[in-house]
């Protein structure tokens, strides 16, 4: 969680009003102004804000900045020692290397791939929700990259997996890191075979949902009357939603 103001907004310090630099600093990046951003850890009662609620209301550049921060922060608390020789690892380069005390081997940040598809039977668009999500809430097909395929077998796979649709064919879209906490999701369009859903464990539910009904979805959502409404689509902040959207305005 992030540090923020009463109103949670983004508490943002001046270099100058630190006496020095603190040992743990992340290197966040530089802005086009060429100001220097970093992060660092605090115990003190500021008010905080979570990473999703960051994504919704803050300005794209201090929840993108919150974002690079809270994925190297993670990846410091998980990886304390070396994965080679159990060794200590030291962070250096503001955050961005490990290295091993022990056998010097040089860690970095782990970032996971993670295939999400706007999947299509050419009418319709294919969508499902797991069992822990929020009621009545749906989102397209996604999952993690496995080694040794390519970004559209895995697309292929997961559907099949997931649904059991089969896929013929797939496109690249976008990609939006998702630090929740270590993935970079990479958008497809897919299309597929009209066949009959099958649900398997990974899904509570799973159906194609006609271009009518997404847009209906849509238009509750933007009025904010979704109370009603027969299932919810994927958040705002979400690739996942962009997709949808994508699908319905250049696809369907």
């Amino acid at each position: 969680r992030a540090a923020g103001d009463d109103h949670g907004r983004p508490a943002l310090v001046r270099g100058d009003a630190w006496p020095a630099m603190p040992a743990d600093a992340l290197f966040l990046g530089m802005a086009d102004d060429g100001i220097a951003w970093f992060a660092t850890c605090t115990d003190d009662d500021t008010p905080r804000t979570d990473l999703r609620s960051a994504a919704s209301h803050w300005p794209l550049r201090e929840a993108s900045a919150f974002a690079t921060a809270h994925a190297l922060h993670h990846w410091h608390v998980r990886h304390r020692h070396c994965g080679s020789c159990g060794g200590e690892v030291e962070f250096v380069r503001a955050g961005w290397l490990g290295r091993c005390l022990r056998c010097e081997r040089e860690h970095y940040p782990r970032t996971d791939a993670a295939v999400i598809a706007a999947v299509s039977d050419g009418a319709r668009l294919l969508m499902g929700r797991q069992a822990a999500w929020p009621a009545r809430r749906f989102s397209v097909v996604a999952g993690f990259v496995e080694p040794g395929e390519t970004l559209e077998q895995a697309v292929a796979r997961e559907v099949k997996e997931e649904t059991g649709i089969r896929v013929t064919q797939c496109r690249y879209l976008g990609s939006q890191p998702w630090p929740m906490p270590t993935s970079l999701m990479l958008g497809f369009v897919a299309i597929a075979e009209p066949d009959e859903v099958v649900c398997t464990d990974e899904l509570e539910q799973a159906r194609w949902f006609t271009r009518e009904e997404i847009a209906e979805a849509l238009d509750a959502e933007a009025r904010g009357d979704t109370d009603d409404a027969s299932f919810l689509l994927p958040s705002r902040i979400s690739i996942a939603h962009w997709l949808v959207r994508e699908w319905l305005q250049t696809f369907a």
